[in-house]
């Protein structure tokens, strides 16, 4: 695996950290107060977690197809940077 691809799934691995503490906030609040919106951000989370668990197990299983083009390996990597700033503002504000 390259260093781009590597770095990819480390930033998936930390994006579903992200959303399991997210999910476990939602979740509670879906419990409390059993709104569609509280439900949505539960479905949310679980969505984008199972989309990051196919990502790593993606780059594991078929790095080839990005083997042979280092900007599709960028490109990547960009997304999943991408994804854990989203995440990480998310985590912030829902955490506070």
């Amino acid at each position: 695996m390259t260093p781009t691809l590597t770095i990819a799934s480390a930033l998936s691995g930390l994006n579903i950290v992200l959303l399991a503490a997210l999910l476990v906030v939602w979740w509670r609040n879906y419990q409390a107060f059993g709104t569609p919106l509280t439900l949505g951000l539960v479905a949310f989370a679980l969505v984008l977690a199972v989309e990051n668990v196919v990502a790593i197990g993606f780059f594991f299983s078929s790095q080839m197809l990005y083997a042979a083009d280092a900007s599709a390996q960028t490109a990547v990597l960009a997304m999943r940077a991408l994804q854990f700033v989203a995440l990480a503002f998310l985590t912030y504000v829902t955490m506070r």
